[in-house]
């Protein structure tokens, strides 16, 4: 993969319709990529748009990032599987309860609030499209992103998968956060019985 600012990556939204973000816990799976339709800025991604660059991805040992409304410095998590089939571009990940904004993502997942997604990528090449826009046939994709507004509105989280329901998963990751909040409580009561002690804390 090139070394360019992030800053000279395009990106396109994917949201609900035919694909929809699947969330069951902190497990994502959906669409971030349709083959074939025409997104709000007029362009189509055509089938095999990706291949090269999953290719490189892989034989380089890197990864497509999962990130956080397309900003890279808020990871959320891990895609675990990103695919092409006949369909798209398929993506299969993990958001992380270790991390403050993914805690925050997955609630807004489960509760229905979030459920875009949308690829960073940088565009290698393409074709003016008879239609107006652009076919694109070779994309290097660099991330994909929960995000609020897809452009393209059939990419979302979920295509094809039941859904975990909202309640349950939001119950879930109240009790993550409800053990953290006492391991905190109870690591300043033995750093103040310590301080009381004379040790002092940097």
């Amino acid at each position: 993969m090139s070394e360019k600012n992030y800053t000279d990556l395009e990106w396109k939204f994917c949201a609900s319709g035919g694909g929809t973000l699947i969330c069951d816990g902190l497990n994502i799976e959906g669409y971030a990529s349709l083959f074939g339709l025409r997104d709000k800025g007029g362009d189509l991604v055509m089938a095999g748009a990706y291949k090269r660059s999953l290719a490189a991805l892989t034989a380089a040992g890197q990864s497509v990032k999962m990130l956080w409304q397309h900003d890279p410095a808020q990871p959320i998590g891990v895609w675990d599987e990103v695919r092409e089939d006949s369909r798209g571009l398929f993506v299969r990940g993990r958001i992380l309860a270790d991390v403050a904004r993914g805690r925050e993502a997955a609630a807004l997942v489960a509760a229905g609030a979030i459920d875009g997604l949308s690829i960073g990528y940088r565009t290698l090449r393409a074709q003016k499209h008879a239609g107006g826009g652009r076919a694109l046939c070779d994309l290097e994709l660099w991330e994909v992103s929960l995000v609020t507004f897809p452009m393209l509105q059939q990419a979302r989280i979920g295509a094809g998968t039941a859904v975990k329901s909202g309640a349950g998963a939001v119950q879930e990751l109240a009790a993550i956060l409800d053990q953290g909040c006492q391991a905190l409580r109870a690591a300043r009561r033995d750093q103040s019985k310590l301080s009381n002690r004379g040790v002092a804390y940097e």
